[in-house]
């Protein structure tokens, strides 16, 4: 297992085909938040591609090589190829594995938390294909495409749906909404990335796996998206694919119920409800 933040060189599978998984981590005060659910996806993900999970000590050696401690919240960057070798697609094995990891400076953009975010539904569907779903594998090309769908800054994210109409997740987080009272998230068992923050909220909340399209979305009476990252932010507007204007929510108690549960758990801090002033669609 080779590690450090050098470059990969020109064979290297995950370069060449995206072979491999990468976890994106936020740091708080040189220590890992939620770092048994990110162990676990990076675990799952290996047994799916059949990749040598990184023994403790190399881990331990990501967090005794990079200076954690010195910056007060910041996101470590890991990233496992299954390294060089094999002919054509054919896999070596066994494979050499290499662990990259970089560590940079974060700042969440708290203004999202307080006053929510408007959103597009995107054109792109996700393929569907099982055996990759969940894990967070380096091919990414359909959320770049997706990205690409808008430049609007003032659109914070995309939704997506699979190939069949079901909603999956935004470019680069989950989906959450609560409909009737009950908190529901996709189920993502046939495309998408399960995040360490939607685990570890289905480990302490009521929350329903469901399979549904964009319309149920018109009977939610609030919507959030969320990353271990980000954190979780209400959303107060979702336009229609051609960017006219689609859905809409008025910031309420409900948001805040869901996102300080998770703001709790990445040690963010707890949002008040909604005063005079926040935004509205």
């Amino acid at each position: 297992m080779r590690d450090g933040d050098r470059a990969l060189p020109f064979d290297d599978r995950g370069l060449s085909y995206g072979d491999g998984l990468f976890e994106t981590v936020l740091v708080r005060d040189g220590k890992p938040v939620l770092w048994e659910e990110h162990l676990a996806r990076l675990e799952e993900g290996c047994h799916r591609l059949e990749l040598t999970m990184p023994k403790p000590a190399d881990l331990d050696g990501v967090f005794a090589n990079i200076p954690l401690s010195q910056q007060p919240l910041a996101v470590l960057k890991l990233i496992l190829t299954r390294g060089s070798g094999g002919r054509g697609y054919r896999p070596p094995w066994p494979n050499d594995c290499r662990l990259r990891y970089r560590l940079t400076p974060f700042s969440p953009d708290e203004e999202r938390w307080h006053r929510g975010v408007r959103i597009r539904r995107c054109a792109l569907r996700l393929g569907i294909q099982p055996r990759l779903a969940g894990i967070k594998h380096l091919n990414r090309l359909e959320n770049v495409l997706a990205r690409s769908e808008w430049n609007d800054d003032a659109i914070a994210e995309g939704l997506l749906c699979d190939s069949d109409g079901r909603l999956v997740e935004a470019t680069s987080m989950n989906l959450f909404w609560q409909r009737q009272g009950r908190l529901e998230t996709p189920r993502l068992d046939r495309c998408g990335v399960a995040g360490t923050l939607r685990q570890a909220l289905l480990d302490r909340l009521p929350i329903q796996e469901v399979n549904a399209g964009v319309a149920v979305l018109e009977e939610a009476e609030a919507l959030w998206l969320g990353n271990s990252v980000q954190g979780v932010w209400p959303v107060i507007a979702l336009d229609n694919t051609d960017g006219t204007g689609g859905l809409t929510w008025a910031l309420n108690e409900t948001h805040r119920h869901l996102q300080n549960h998770a703001h709790r758990l990445l040690g963010y801090p707890l949002i008040q409800s909604p005063q005079p002033g926040d935004a509205t669609p």
